[in-house]
């Protein structure tokens, strides 16, 4: 078990019993509710009033009946609701971003949706802040 930051759209929550297996991040079912407001349901993996089925076929890759308790694969069912997911080995912490159905309708768009990052000094601008002027986005990842 390790302690890990787990950030999932506007919510940061500090998981300290977490498993990590490779690329894939095991949460119990208390910590999977309070870390994204998932919960495991008879009917499926529910939030509000979305709930998604879990596939037999996924079922194992998903969840896991152990003696301590039921384990529940975060990033599994992130890639079952197409949710990009970022992690940060060496900070221990995991990013996830918004599901599949949320984001595949803005592609067609072609608008950027708003959003937040701080300058080099620390100061956060926003996406919206800049409209009406030329703007040029570069996105770069180390993988």
């Amino acid at each position: 078990m390790s302690t890990v930051t787990v950030l999932y759209r506007d919510r940061e929550t500090r998981v300290d019993s977490a498993r990590v297996e490779d690329v894939e991040l095991w949460l119990a079912l208390p910590e999977l509710t309070a870390a994204s407001g998932w919960e495991l349901k008879p009917e499926g993996v529910c939030k509000d009033e979305i709930c998604v089925p879990v596939p037999d076929a996924r079922r194992p890759a998903l969840i896991r009946n152990e003696p301590s308790g039921t384990s529940f694969n975060l990033t599994e069912f992130a890639r079952l609701i197409e949710q990009p997911v970022a992690h940060d080995e060496k900070q221990a912490v995991w990013y996830f971003g918004p599901a599949g159905w949320d984001w595949k309708s803005r592609l067609s768009s072609r608008m950027a949706p708003d959003f937040a990052l701080p300058d080099l000094s620390g100061r956060m601008h926003t996406l919206s802040e800049l409209q009406g002027t030329k703007r040029f986005l570069l996105f770069w990842a180390s993988w």
